[in-house]
This record gives structure tokens, sequence and C-alpha cells, in this order.
């Protein structure tokens, strides 16, 4: 079969949409993390996705919603225990190492597919129903819109909390709300690459954003764009080379655009700072 043929098929094009909205909420949050030095929380929270996902299959043979839940839990737990900022690593290591322990026993415990245990860790974004993209949908709904009516104090906030809070802005409940977005994010990102790849659509694409882009709205943007370059190309490349999973080529793809943007962002930031002195000797 082709591609064109492939993409006539409706677990094909539930993946392209499931993709592209996790792509998305990805690109939208990804700066924030890289601000707040959340990369850990990123990472602990998709781990213990797997720890719902594992009694979501258990319970209910559903680990896309055991995911979700699992997630908003761990946000929760995060946000209640985050009383001084410079303990957040210790106690999301501590949350990470019981939650893990947690999601290898109840994963004992389950007798079904070895398949659908191993899709928690590496995806399964060509198994996405109609229901789990209707969730996933939902979920970048709320992502949007939280992000939207966050954005301007929350972007206060990272770079400067103590001057945000002498201003009256609430950091401590901002940074609590964005956990919960987060943790919807990550989740969600989860049936696309696994718990164990989410950083390369978390991070990664952001990562590349900041080396291109200089201000706040075109870090987002182009996260944004890079992510739905990598989670769209790699399910593509995925359907013409079904042997290799496609969080192989979505994380591929993401160090790709990052090594790229590397290596070509001391340029553009040569360019600009040229471009600037010449408008500065005109005037």
């Amino acid at each position: 079969m082709t591609l064109l043929d492939y993409l006539q098929l409706p677990f094909a094009q539930n993946a392209l949409m499931a993709a592209t909205l996790v792509a998305i909420t990805c690109g939208l949050i990804g700066p924030f993390v890289i601000t707040r030095n959340m990369g850990f929380a990123v990472h602990g929270t998709s781990e213990l996705a797997f720890t719902g996902a594992a009694a979501g299959l258990l319970i209910a043979n559903d680990a896309v919603t055991g995911a979700f839940v699992g997630s908003l839990v761990v946000a929760g737990l995060i946000g209640a225990l985050d009383g001084q900022e410079r303990e957040r690593g210790s106690m999301i290591g501590v949350i990470l190492a019981a939650g893990l322990g947690l999601g290898v026993l109840l994963l004992s415990f389950y007798h079904g597919f070895v398949t659908a245990a191993t899709n928690i860790l590496f995806g399964d974004i060509f198994g996405v129903s109609a229901e789990q993209l209707l969730l996933l949908s939902g979920m970048a709904i709320v992502v949007i819109i939280a992000m939207t009516v966050m954005y301007r104090p929350l972007l206060f906030a990272s770079v400067d909390p103590e001057v945000a809070t002498a201003r009256g802005v609430p950091a401590r409940l901002l940074g609590v709300a964005f956990l919960f977005v987060l943790a919807l994010t990550v989740a969600g990102a989860a049936q696309v690459v696994g718990t164990l790849l989410v950083l390369s659509l978390a991070i990664t694409p952001a990562a590349a954003a900041q080396r291109l882009a200089t201000s706040p709205l075109g870090v987002a943007a182009l996260s944004i764009v890079f992510a739905f370059i990598a989670a769209d190309a790699g399910l593509l490349l995925s359907l013409q080379f079904p042997t290799v999973k496609p969080s192989v080529f979505v994380s591929g793809l993401s160090f790709f655009i990052y090594v790229a943007a590397r290596l070509t962002g001391p340029a553009f930031a040569n360019r600009r700072r040229r471009s600037l002195a010449v408008e500065a000797a005109s005037e």
C-alpha cells in the first residue's frame, strides 16, 4: 500500500489528528517548561502516567483514561508538596520511585495481551479510537483555553517570580494550575510517543525554538511548528516503514530539529545584531 492509501484509512486519520492535537499542546507549554526549569517534572509526570495507565488497564482495560487520571493525581501531589521550589526535584524523585514501583506491581497482576502493557511505555498512536480521539480533543481544548488565560501572568511569574509576586500576581496558584495543564499535556503526548519518550515533544521543540526566536510569542509559535513537524512527519514515516514504531521517528526528528537549530542559531543571532546595528546607525 502507498502512503495515500494508508491516509484513506480511519486509523491513520485518527492518528494524524491525535498527533496534531498533541503537537499543539506540547508546543504551547514547552517554552514554559524550559523557563520554569520543569524538565524533571515532565519526566516524573510521564512516568507516573505509566502507573495510572497500568491501573486503568487492570481495572477497566482502559490505559488512556488511567494515564490521564494518574498524571492529574501526580500534579496534585507535586503542587501540594511544593512548599519550596528548591525541593521540587527531590519531591518528584520520591514520588517517581514510589509510583514506578506501584506501576510494576499493578502490571504483574495484568494477564491480558503483553502489547497493551508495552504500548504504555512506547505509545500506540495507530490504536487511537474515536472515543480516545474525543478525549484528546477535550484535553487540547482545556489546555489551549487555560494557557490563553494564564499566558501573560504565567510568563511574568516564570521570568521574574519575586517581582511578579510583589505586583500581586498569584505566582504559587499559577504554578499549581500550570502543573495540571502540564499533566494533561504529558498524558496526551504519551499516546503518541509513550511515557519513555514524552520529553521529545514536551521539551525538545521548545528548546529548538528558543535558539531561533527572540520574542516569547515567536518561541511559542515556532515550538508548535516544530512539534507538529516531528509528530506528523514521524507518523507518516512510520506508515512508510511499518516495522519501526512512530515514537522512534518522532523522537529522532525532534532531535534533528534541535541540532539544526543549535547549529544555525548563532548565524541568526549574528544577522539580527547586524540588522539592529544598521538600523541604529541609520537613525
